[in-house]
C-alpha cells in the first residue's frame, strides 16, 4: 500500500512539473516586464491542454490573485510603485475586467481578439524600434483611465491582456519603465481579485486542476525575483525587451487564433 502511495505521488509532483516551470517562467517575465504571464498561461492551457476559454481565464486569475499580491508587495518594497497612476488605473481597470468576465460567460470573444493581438504586435515593434533607436524620454502619462477600462476588460475576456495592452501604452507616453511596471502589476492584484469573484459567480467554484496548482506555485516562487529584476535592468534594456516578448507573444496568439 505505501509503495502505490508512492507512486501515485511521483505520478503527481510528474505532472504538476511542466506547470511549476510555465508559472516560474511566465511570472518572472510578468513581474519583470509587466506583461505576458495571462498570454504565456492562456496558450497553454487553450491551445495545448484544450481547456474551455472561460475556464481557463477563471483558472489564471484565481492564480493571479496569489502570484499579483506577492509581486505587488515586492514592488512596493522595491520602490517601483507609482501611487497617482496606480489610482488612475485601479477603478478603471476593475469595472473593465468584471465586464469581461461576464461576457466571456456568456458571449464567445474569439472573433475581436486577432485584432486586439494585431494592434499589440505593432505596438511591440514600435517599443522594440524606440529602445533600439531612442532614449527613453520620462513625461507625466496622460490617457490612463481608458486604458485600464480596456485592459482590464480584454485580460478578463481572453485570459490576458491587462499588461501588453496598459504597459506598453504607458511605455509609449513617456512613463518611467520601473514605475509602469511595478505600478500595473500592483493594480493588477485587486483586478484579478474582482475578475476572480466574478468568474466564480458565474460558473460556480470548483477544486483547482493539476495545471493551476503547477503555476500557483512556480509563479509565487518567482514573483519575488521579478520585482528584483524590474528595478535592475535598464530602461533602454527594457524597452527593448518589453517589445521583443509583446510582439513574439501576439504573434503567436495571431496566427493560433486565425488557425495558423
Amino acid at each position: 500500500m505505501g509503495e502505490i502511495s508512492l507512486e501515485l505521488s511521483i505520478v503527481g509532483a510528474e505532472a504538476l512539473l511542466p506547470f511549476i516551470l510555465v508559472g516560474f517562467a511566465a511570472q518572472l517575465v510578468d513581474g519583470a516586464l509587466g506583461m505576458a504571464f495571462g498570454i504565456i498561461c492562456n496558450t497553454l492551457l487553450v491551445a495545448v491542454v484544450g481547456m474551455a476559454p472561460a475556464r481557463a481565464s477563471a483558472n489564471i486569475h484565481i492564480v493571479e490573485t496569489f502570484t499579483t499580491a506577492v509581486s505587488g508587495i515586492s514592488h512596493l518594497i522595491h520602490g517601483n510603485i507609482d501611487r497617482v497612476l496606480f489610482l488612475r488605473l485601479l477603478i478603471p481597470g476593475i469595472i473593465g475586467g468584471v465586464s469581461g468576465a461576464y461576457l466571456l460567460t456568456n458571449i464567445d470573444a474569439a472573433v475581436v481578439k486577432p485584432f486586439v493581438l494585431g494592434y499589440l504586435v505593432l505596438t511591440g515593434v514600435y517599443l522594440l524600434v524606440r529602445g533600439v533607436m531612442y532614449p527613453p524620454r520620462q513625461r507625466p502619462a496622460r490617457v490612463v483611465a481608458p486604458l485600464g477600462l480596456i485592459g482590464g476588460f480584454l485580460d478578463a475576456a481572453g485570459g490576458g491582456g491587462w499588461g501588453p495592452v496598459v504597459t506598453s501604452n504607458l511605455l509609449v507616453q513617456g512613463v518611467e519603465p520601473r514605475r509602469v511596471i511595478g505600478t500595473v502589476n500592483s493594480v493588477e492584484f485587486f483586478l484579478t481579485l474582482t475578475v476572480s469573484a466574478t468568474f466564480i459567480s458565474q460558473l460556480g467554484l470548483k477544486d483547482f486542476a493539476v495545471a493551476s496548482i503547477g503555476l500557483l506555485i512556480g509563479g509565487i516562487a518567482a514573483a519575488p525575483l521579478g520585482a528584483v529584476m524590474a528595478k535592475r535592468i535598464p530602461p533602454r534594456t527594457m524597452f527593448i525587451l518589453v517589445g521583443a516578448v509583446l510582439s513574439l507573444t501576439s504573434a503567436y496568439g495571431v496566427m493560433h487564433a486565425v488557425g495558423l
